[in-house]
């Protein structure tokens, strides 16, 4: 089965005459079309807002065209902070989300004005010796135990080094009252890519029973639940796909059933998407540069794991399309490697594909999130261009390829002239 992307041979072959593979690729009217499906379907929550998971895709390009469609940044370090505030989020647009935290991160998030979501309870004393709290403060839970849903083991949050327990959640709230601290907010992350219409309303569930005991218990006023991310997208091309229409009317019940009864139907909905916002709409393309038939047949490309990790860490699956024989059969077997020196670098395994011949491009589809990001410079290799492919069909580069200098340049020389 065949996944459809958003670029063709002949588009590709034009680009190349400017930029050279390996690159990532961006599709704009794709964002922006799913930006707004997303508002959309949580249109019914007055409150609502999308924060942006940066660690998926930072680049201030791909932020500005979010920011532009309404969204927040969600933020895990200072210098996401600092490209944050450079592209002009300021305020409640930004979220602070957060482990092992150093103490330059907290200042800037509090100095932006950010909502700081406190991993733990033990960085309430530590923020405390570095600034003044916010009125509005947040906390992260993990309940503990496995995550279920539809008698399925979806993850292991007893096992994840995120969050506080519950105990730990009034503990927190009591103390942070006492610093004067007057809203709180609620956040969780429970399971990774889920492809089940049901895992953002479970959650919710979770989190606004919850929000209701601390509510009684602490005496304190909830403004707001942030369910993260965890909506995932269908890598494989006969996955189900997730339908974030369901999924807004799926929180929505809960959050009447629950919340509403309780007089805390000021409560706003904050999400922390990255993967579902981006992955679809980014593609890594490559050149097959060599064959290699020995006990299996390989398929070498320009790119490496240092573009794309996924495969080689997770082993997660990337769709593959040889741009120009999209409906061709796939009757070849290959391993589609890279070059480095890690037998792990291999895009695919055992992959039908059609005949690839050297010279072929070829796109490696969902890359928009946790790609270029995740890049690395094992074996001196250098992280590729990012290109924006632009609503009116124009290709503006929106980060140049790295260069051996850029690579050398922490390096001190000095004493090698």
């Amino acid at each position: 089965m065949e996944k459809k992307g958003f670029v063709t041979k002949e588009l590709i072959e034009k680009i190349v005459k400017k930029y050279p593979t390996p690159f990532h690729i961006y599709y704009e009217k794709g964002i922006r079309e799913n930006a707004r499906r997303l508002k959309k379907a949580f249109s019914w929550n007055k409150g609502y807002k999308e924060y942006f998971a940066v660690k998926a895709t930072p680049n201030p390009y791909i932020l500005k065209i979010l920011k532009e469609e309404g969204c927040g940044v969600d933020c895990s370090s200072l210098t996401e902070l600092m490209m944050s505030s450079r592209v002009g989020f300021k305020g409640d647009e930004i979220m602070f989300s957060s482990n092992v935290t150093p103490e330059e991160d907290f200042v800037l998030a509090r100095r932006l004005g950010a909502y700081i979501n406190f991993d733990d309870i033990t960085h309430i004393d530590f923020f405390k010796e570095l600034a003044p709290f916010s009125e509005t403060m947040c906390l992260r839970y993990n309940p503990g135990g496995d995550f279920t849903l539809n008698n399925e083991i979806m993850d292991t949050p007893k096992d994840a080094k995120y969050g506080m327990t519950k105990n730990q959640m009034k503990e927190a709230i009591i103390k942070l009252k006492g610093y004067g601290v007057k809203h709180f907010g609620i956040h969780a992350f429970l399971a990774s890519n889920t492809k089940d219409n049901g895992y953002y309303p479970k959650l919710a569930s979770i989190l606004f029973n919850l929000a209701v005991e601390l509510h009684k218990e602490c005496d304190c006023h909830i403004s707001f639940i942030n369910l993260s991310g965890g909506v995932g997208v269908d890598y494989r091309p006969d996955e189900p796909k997730n339908d974030i229409e369901i999924i807004g009317e799926g929180v929505r019940f809960e959050y009447e059933k629950i919340l509403v009864p309780e007089g805390m139907d000021d409560v706003k909905i904050f999400t922390e998407l990255g993967r579902f916002m981006l992955a679809p709409y980014g593609e890594l393309i490559a050149k097959v540069i060599h064959e290699k038939h020995i006990y299996k047949e390989y398929i070498g490309l320009d790119a490496c794991a240092a573009n794309l990790m996924r495969p080689a860490m997770y082993g997660a699956y990337h769709h593959i399309t040889v741009l120009g024989k999209e409906n061709d059969e796939c009757n070849y077997k290959y391993d589609v490697t890279g070059g480095l020196c890690e037998n792990n670098d291999k895009f695919a395994i055992d992959r039908m594909l059609p005949k690839i011949e050297i010279g072929d491009y070829v796109a490696i589809h969902d890359a928009g999130a946790h790609g270029f990001s995740m890049g690395y410079n094992y074996n001196g290799k250098l992280r590729s261009a990012e290109l924006l492919l632009k609503e009116d069909g124009s290709v503006k580069m929106i980060r140049r390829k790295e260069t051996p200098e850029d690579y050398f340049a922490t390096l001190d020389f000095s004493e090698f002239k």
